[in-house]
């Protein structure tokens, strides 16, 4: 702050909006999307339930909002075409060993159509054009982009999810052996 232009105070609502979707966050990673209501989530934020309506409109609407991810894909046309399997997997399982929501979203997406649209959302909207932009056969983009979510979303299935001890034993570097070949056959082999 110099005197001449203050530092703008947040807005209450900014607040208010962030409480909500922390006390979202947290609650549905806990309870599912079933079990969690508007009532609980309120509680968590210290605010009034018609609050999180007011902001949100339902509870369809605050999950939607509360995950909100960017996978933050790396540039894949910048990597030696060799590589590509490997930085996906690399980047993709640091995604998910940093944001419980990935976790939290994928462990809705099991078990309820909201969390599994969003799931489906996210990997459309960011792979599909990052997959997309490095094959030789662009048309075919989201039918790789699928299998490379189908291997991605079955190892972060059984390693953060359910906790297979074989899968959760694994080391990073063994997890980006194992897998890199098969997401690089993927985006860069030519169709069987």
């Amino acid at each position: 702050m110099d005197g001449k232009h203050p530092t703008p105070r947040p807005r209450r609502s900014d607040a208010t909006r962030t409480a909500i979707l922390d006390a979202a966050r947290e609650r549905f990673a806990a309870d599912g999307y079933e079990r969690a209501t508007i009532r609980a989530i309120a509680k968590d934020a210290g605010i009034d339930p018609s609050m999180v309506m007011r902001y949100f409109g339902n509870k369809e609407g605050l999950f939607a909002a509360a995950v909100a991810i960017d996978l933050r894909l790396p540039d894949l046309t910048t990597v030696p075409h060799t590589d590509i399997g490997r930085t996906m997997v690399a980047h993709l399982l640091a995604v998910w060993e940093e944001n419980e929501v990935l976790t939290a979203v994928l462990r809705v997406g099991a078990t309820n159509q909201a969390g599994a649209e969003r799931m489906r959302l996210i990997f459309q909207d960011q792979l599909v054009p990052a997959v997309r932009a490095v094959t030789a056969d662009p048309d075919r983009a989201p039918a790789r982009a699928a299998l490379v979510a189908s291997q991605l979303l079955g190892f972060a299935l059984t390693r953060y999810v359910l906790r297979f001890p074989a899968t959760v034993a694994l080391s990073r570097a063994e997890v980006i052996d194992w897998l890199a070949p098969t997401v690089q056959r993927y985006v860069t082999e030519p169709l069987p």
